[in-house]
């Protein structure tokens, strides 16, 4: 879908989407519980479908509405599954699922699209060396079969958050104490605190013995419960971004006390208005996208902790690099850091290309509410926010579908 955004000043009052990330953990939560529970507030993107659907393989029943979803728990150490798990895209569901796949004896076959299927899963691959666990990845699946058993694991926290999450959703299933040890500094760790923070909305507590290990204690049991997700600062990071370039937009359902790290868009929004602004975004690489947009049309800046991005849908570093110098943005790529040097911007020189990226898409889309300009594959934006251009036109943004 190519769609053509003309230029316009973005004014009034949306609500911000449901947050993906909370939504998968409550999700997984819910479904370890005994009883039913029923989670209101989904988000329908693609992402917490596959979610959906990959449960549904193992045997979780999931009776889903499009917002809300009854979900009656099952024993995952017993789970036979109907068929092959597909992920889809969303890097979540495939590492916070394949632990939980794992505490059983059975095979578990998952698939997704041939890019979810290239990013790292190293630390799983580790465990199921040391431990004796069958873990075999292919270009276009991964099959895992377990049981893991309960102990003490030592894991690196510098490749993805999603890892230390997975193993402790899992682990806080067995009967034995866990505890799993950090060898390195963890990155994106708000989101780790989401993780524990769901876990302990249904009656599961993590303790943190050190800053670097976590502790689980055996015989926890998740209590059914009836919660609402929280709107989601990653996705309405693209909306308040129209208040720095002179538009007035009030984003309801937002809580400033959120764990997301995400939260921390108005921040780092301000400090690029204000002048160069170096950066560190190892905690929220999902604003990457959109700082490196704002620091183009701003003041310019560095921003470090970069390298995860070129794991991400798209190599987040390189894919901003080609769309952005289409509208004269100079950007300067070392390992771990990308530097935006000011430049003055201008209409773009040609069509804009979406990588099948949503945070691509929605980065892009930003920029031409200044400019105008087409953007080839906008449809990837149901990923996280299939609401976003319907939203943006209600803040008075024209935006059409050209052939």
């Amino acid at each position: 879908m190519i769609l053509k955004i003309d230029k316009g000043i973005a004014r009034g009052r949306i609500e911000a989407p449901a947050s993906k990330s909370m939504a998968h953990r409550l999700l997984i939560c819910a479904s370890m519980c005994r009883d039913e529970s029923r989670i209101d507030g989904l988000p329908s993107c693609e992402d917490v479908l596959a979610t959906i659907d990959c449960l549904s393989a193992l045997g979780v029943k999931i009776e889903y509405d499009g917002s809300s979803a009854t979900v009656y728990g099952v024993d995952f150490t017993k789970v036979v599954p109907s068929g092959e798990l597909n992920c889809r895209e969303s890097g979540s569901t495939l590492r916070f699922l394949i632990p939980l796949a794992m505490l059983s004896g059975e095979r578990v076959v998952f698939r997704g699209s041939e890019r979810l299927m290239a990013r790292p899963q190293n630390i799983y691959e580790t465990i199921a060396k040391e431990e004796g666990l069958t873990f075999i990845r292919e270009t276009d699946r991964i099959t895992v079969s377990g049981p893991l058993r309960y102990g003490e694991y030592f894991i690196d926290g510098n490749v993805s958050s999603q890892f230390i999450s997975g193993l402790l959703l899992a682990f806080s299933t067995l009967y034995g104490d866990m505890r799993i040890i950090i060898n390195t500094p963890i990155e994106s760790k708000p989101y780790v605190d989401l993780t524990i923070s769901a876990m302990e909305k249904f009656g599961v507590r993590v303790y943190r013995d050190t800053d670097w290990s976590f502790l689980i204690f055996g015989g926890q049991e998740y209590r059914p419960m009836q919660l609402t997700v929280e709107g989601d600062w990653s996705g309405a990071a693209f909306i308040e971004a129209f208040n720095h370039l002179g538009g007035k937009v009030r984003i309801d359902r937002l809580d400033s006390k959120s764990l997301q790290g995400d939260r921390i868009c108005k921040k780092y929004f301000k400090m690029l208005d204000k002048g160069y602004s170096e950066i560190d975004i190892s905690d929220c690489p999902d604003l990457g996208p959109i700082l490196f947009t704002m620091a183009a049309i701003k003041n310019g800046g560095k921003f470090i902790g970069t390298k995860r991005l070129r794991d991400k849908e798209s190599d987040r570093v390189m894919t901003m690099k080609c769309e952005l110098e289409k509208f004269g943005a100079e950007l300067v790529v070392e390992e771990n850091s990308v530097t935006v040097i000011k430049k003055e911007l201008h209409a773009p020189s040609e069509r804009l290309s979406g990588h099948n990226d949503h945070r691509i898409v929605m980065s892009l889309a930003v920029l031409c509410t200044l400019f105008g300009g087409e953007i080839v594959g906008c449809e990837a934006v149901s990923k996280s926010y299939p609401d976003f251009f319907k939203d943006i036109k209600a803040l008075g943004i024209r935006v059409y579908e050209v052939d």
